[in-house]
């Protein structure tokens, strides 16, 4: 077995922020997992510009999913792996590649507003046990989500 992590934060602050961090990786990997579904899928006038829009959307939580998984493991925890343990731990539920483009994008606002809900949530722990390198993770995973919403936000605007 390995040595647990000494790094000032304890064995039970660490398992509790990585309760957290799991979901939000659940999270945030099912989100990544419909956008870029509704990438491939997404069809109508708008179709350049959506599926370009939700390109640069995906490409950016891909990146994301591995900084959230190494927090997990930096912490001296194991980080979720597979479609059933991110199942049972996100509240995200599967995209439709038959809905049109506008409930696609409706979907996708109401996702990403479901992960800057996950992560308010779970910043309460990082927070009070010390551990500056999760809140900060929290801190630009928000503000990614706060700017793709609006991003979807303001293509759904008439």
């Amino acid at each position: 077995m390995a040595t647990a992590p000494n790094i000032g934060i304890s064995a039970k602050q660490r398992a509790d922020i990585a309760q957290g961090l799991n979901k939000v990786l659940a999270d945030s990997y099912a989100l990544y997992l419909k956008t870029h579904g509704y990438h491939w899928n997404v069809r109508g006038p708008y179709f350049q510009s959506l599926h370009i829009l939700l390109e640069g959307q995906y490409n950016e939580e891909w990146a994301a999913l591995d900084l959230i998984a190494e927090r997990i493991r930096a912490l001296g925890e194991l980080a979720p792996q597979g479609y059933a343990a991110f199942g049972n731990l996100s509240s995200i539920k599967d995209g439709d590649g038959e809905k049109d483009w506008e409930s696609m994008i409706k979907e996708l606002l109401a996702d990403n507003e479901t992960v800057i809900a996950t992560l308010r949530g779970a910043i309460e722990a990082p927070d009070e046990a010390g551990d500056e390198a999760t809140v900060d993770l929290y801190t630009q995973r928000l503000a990614a989500h706060e700017k793709h919403a609006w991003m979807l936000r303001s293509t759904l605007s008439k």
